[in-house]
């Protein structure tokens, strides 16, 4: 937008509309040349361009007014000089401009507020003080668009792009929040009479209808917070209307460190572990240090290891039963707990320290701990027991997801069986989750293929990385985890800045091995932005969402003995159907 000279708002993004083509000038000489032969020519009289993309001087204000009294010929022209120069001294890499052969064509102004003190429900002159740009705020968090024209004869070229785009790097480059703009819906009045501006916003949106501001503002990655009346008063083209634009900086960080600062690279290693007899827990311990030890020293940023992995301290336990044996190991779970944390601050790495039984006040949980190399410790319960884990070993599903806070972002745990359910991913996703990590044990391919599937389903769809690894090998004496099978690998999205089959890293099947993928989670950002489709963005929250219910332990007891304890009345389907 803009003020001219008596304070009266001008307009907004230049139309997209295409000049008329210039002519081209045949040189006589002798007869004219066939009409044909015309027709064949190559024009020879259109110069060469050459653009330059650069910041505005005070200088340029001549060619400045000359573009504007042609752009803003309904709505009173040009700023001021002093206007002009108020933005040059305030803001001046806000300021941006393009030339073509040393003529200035096109340009962008912009000044730097804190949004808060604006809201939503702003005025152009409000926001802009009036054309005295006093609102610029070098601390602010929100780079604001007050103007972008270019000339007529150059709309054919999309110079409004690449000032555009000028403006997303500037806006990156300050760490500012996101870009705003108030947009102008020109087209608007030749519809006001049928429709309201919020239906002619949702047309052109949905490419019904082509407004010539609007149209191009929604194509560079804009999307309407919301429509304000009475932002230009003097916009009769618009009815006085406004779209509220924001496009959103995915690359901000609210505070800036020195040292300490969130990673955009992330290393991991995983551990494809080797099942074998183990005559202690101290043998146990010393693999597991062998492992932490080897990967640490590649500078990974955190390790895995499978389910289970403390399987083969089962043996010890010298119990017949599974289920009793697996309550004894359980025993073991607190000292290994113990040692990974120790591990953690000595090798200076993150531990995703597979799963391993917990019994406490009568019930077996499968739990999954994550010990943080600042010594820190959390856990996830696995929520979903196979049937093979209830009738084994009679374990529960825990009944909290978590997300994770650690130095290189925010991950979830899912434990086996429990990433075959999409919903738990969504949920972790919502959280700002970037990386899921799926300690597994399976015991056929089949099994295997399950949790593998499933596991890049779930990269797809929440446009994250998604680590898996499991155990190799067999435990003759452990009855119901006597054979391994497993290919550990680590996915991701399926898009052009990814690996071409969405497989980051993959490890030998049943080979005991440790495997080290480097991510980069500016890759994330980037495909929710301008990926070939936005799985998170394009959710359709308006039809579905993921919520989490939490039911009672009297409410799982009447599902475990089944129907019989429902209600016997009319709505005893209504009862079954709600849990």
């Amino acid at each position: 937008m803009a003020t001219s000279s008596n304070g009266k708002p001008a307009a907004s993004v230049a139309s997209n509309g295409k000049a008329a083509p210039g002519g081209a000038h045949a040189k006589k000489v002798g007869k004219p040349a066939p009409a044909a032969a015309i027709e064949r020519l190559t024009p020879t009289a259109v110069p060469a361009h050459k653009l330059v993309l650069r910041t505005l001087r005070r200088s340029d204000f001549k060619a400045i007014k000359d573009i504007m009294d042609q752009v803003y010929s309904n709505m009173e022209g040009a700023w001021s000089a002093d206007e002009f120069s108020a933005l040059i001294r305030k803001f001046p890499e806000g300021q941006i401009g393009i030339e073509d052969n040393g003529r200035l064509v096109a340009a962008a102004l912009a000044i730097i507020v804190d949004y808060d003190k604006y809201g939503d429900k702003h005025t152009y002159a409000k926001i802009t003080g009036n054309g005295k740009f006093d609102t610029h705020d070098s601390d602010g968090d929100t780079l604001y668009g007050v103007d972008v024209f270019v000339d007529p004869e150059y709309r054919s070229l999309r110079l409004g792009r690449r000032l555009y785009d000028a403006r997303k790097e500037l806006c990156e480059n300050l760490n500012l929040r996101a870009m705003v703009a108030g947009g102008r819906i020109p087209g608007y009045a030749t519809y006001a009479n049928e429709m309201t501006p919020a239906k002619y916003v949702e047309k052109v949106r949905n490419k019904e209808l082509t407004d010539p501001i609007l149209t191009f503002q929604l194509s560079n990655d804009f999307y309407v917070r919301k429509i304000i009346r009475g932002y230009l008063p003097y916009d009769s083209e618009s009815k006085a209307y406004a779209t509220l634009l924001e496009w959103i900086n995915v690359y901000y960080e609210e505070t800036e460190k020195l040292i300490g600062n969130t990673k955009s690279n992330v290393r991991i290693g995983i551990v494809q572990w080797q099942m074998r007899a183990t005559r202690s827990l101290e043998d146990l311990l010393q693999q597991i240090e062998f492992f932490v030890d080897t990967v640490s020293g590649y500078k990974a940023d955190c390790v895995m290891f499978p389910e289970f992995f403390n399987a083969p301290l089962m043996a010890l336990t010298n119990e017949d039963s599974p289920a009793v044996a697996i309550r004894a190991m359980a025993a073991f779970t607190e000292p290994i707990k113990a040692k990974m944390m120790e591990l953690a601050v000595s090798y200076n790495i993150n531990i995703v320290a597979g799963s391993m039984p917990v019994y406490l006040d009568e019930k077996l949980h499968n739990v999954a701990f994550l010990c943080r190399r600042d010594g820190t410790v959390d856990e996830q319960y696995k929520l979903h027991v196979t049937p093979d884990e209830a009738s084994y070993w009679g374990m529960r599903g825990g009944d909290k997801l978590k997300c994770f806070d650690t130095d290189f972002g925010k991950i979830g745990i899912l434990v086996c069986y429990d990433v075959e359910f999409p919903e738990l991913s969504r949920m972790l996703s919502d959280e700002g989750m970037k990386i899921l990590f799926v300690p597994f044990w399976t015991d056929t391919k089949n099994a295997y293929q399950r949790v593998r599937l499933c596991a890049q389903a779930r990269a797809i769809e929440n446009e994250c990385y998604v680590a898996i690894t499991g155990s190799v090998g067999n435990l003759p004496r452990v009855e119901n985890m006597d054979i391994q099978y497993s290919q550990s690998a680590v996915f991701s999205p399926s898009d052009f800045a990814f690996p071409h089959d969405a497989i980051v890293a993959e490890a030998t099947p049943n080979t005991e091995m440790t495997l080290i993928a480097d991510l980069d989670l500016d890759l994330l950002k980037d495909l929710n932005t301008s990926g070939a489709v936005r799985n998170l963005r394009d959710r359709r929250k308006d039809l579905y969402s993921v919520s989490w219910v939490k039911k009672t332990e009297r409410d799982d007891e009447l599902l475990a003995q089944g129907e019989e304890r429902l209600p016997k009345t009319s709505s005893r389907r209504k009862a079954i159907a709600a849990g």
